[in-house]
């Protein structure tokens, strides 16, 4: 769709404002607990490969090294997703989010015992299947666990309304998009705290939000976009 399509049953359940604001909350939290936990990002896998070639180009191997895991991570997630696609079909997004909450508990219980294969490999597999799961927004391609193709569709929408003739429901994609960009900022604001506080029970929140999500996802059968 050009369009964001707002009629009454045109969107699948997973594609709803509701359920992609929760989980961008749960993608930046799960950013910045990874970022102070582990000095890793579970999300933005082109930081991670910026470390990774900078730290070899300076020869300290074991820092870019240190980068190396969460990129695989990351991918066995992708793959997980895919696979998840083809045997689920509808289904894959409510069992990509409960293999998400699984994820995290065991995450969350292991921290302490295994803290690096616990949070840069787990969470980087989490963050992996929600971003290839959840890809749009009413129809519209998006991203639930970084912000810059988001911050890319906000201001050339924006652009579009100021300079005239854009399309009906244009500035709507924008103020979608905006806010994608502003909850995902919340979540890592809210992860940074609750890392420092309570850094034991800090992935109870993003747990609590896919929660929500999985509840939103199974409360009514799911509208494909035509």
């Amino acid at each position: 769709m050009s369009t964001l399509n707002i009629a009454a049953g045109a969107v699948r359940r997973d594609e709803t404002v509701e359920i992609v604001l929760l989980l961008a909350f749960a993608g930046g939290f799960i950013d910045a607990y990874t970022w102070i936990i582990h000095g890793v990002l579970a999300n933005a896998q082109t930081a991670n490969v910026i470390f990774l070639w900078v730290n070899a180009m300076a020869g300290d191997w074991t820092k870019a090294l240190h980068f190396v895991p969460p990129i695989l991570a990351f991918t066995a997630g992708i793959v997980m997703a895919a696979w998840l696609r083809r045997v689920a079909g509808e289904r894959a997004s409510a069992l990509s989010v409960l293999v998400e909450i699984v994820f995290l508990i065991v995450i969350g219980i292991l921290h302490n015992r295994l803290p690096d294969v616990a949070g840069t490999l787990g969470i980087s597999m989490v963050a992996a299947m929600q971003s290839a799961i959840f890809i749009k927004v009413e129809g519209a391609a998006c991203s639930t666990v970084m912000i810059t193709g988001n911050m890319r569709q906000t201001i050339e929408n924006i652009f579009a309304v100021a300079y005239g003739g854009a399309p009906l429901g244009t500035l709507r994609k924008s103020a979608i998009f905006f806010a994608l960009c502003a909850v995902f900022g919340c979540g890592a604001a809210a992860g940074a705290f609750a890392t420092e506080t309570i850094p034991s029970l800090a992935l109870g929140i993003p747990v609590i939000a896919l929660l929500i999500v999985l509840l939103r996802c199974e409360a009514t059968p799911r509208e494909v976009v035509t």
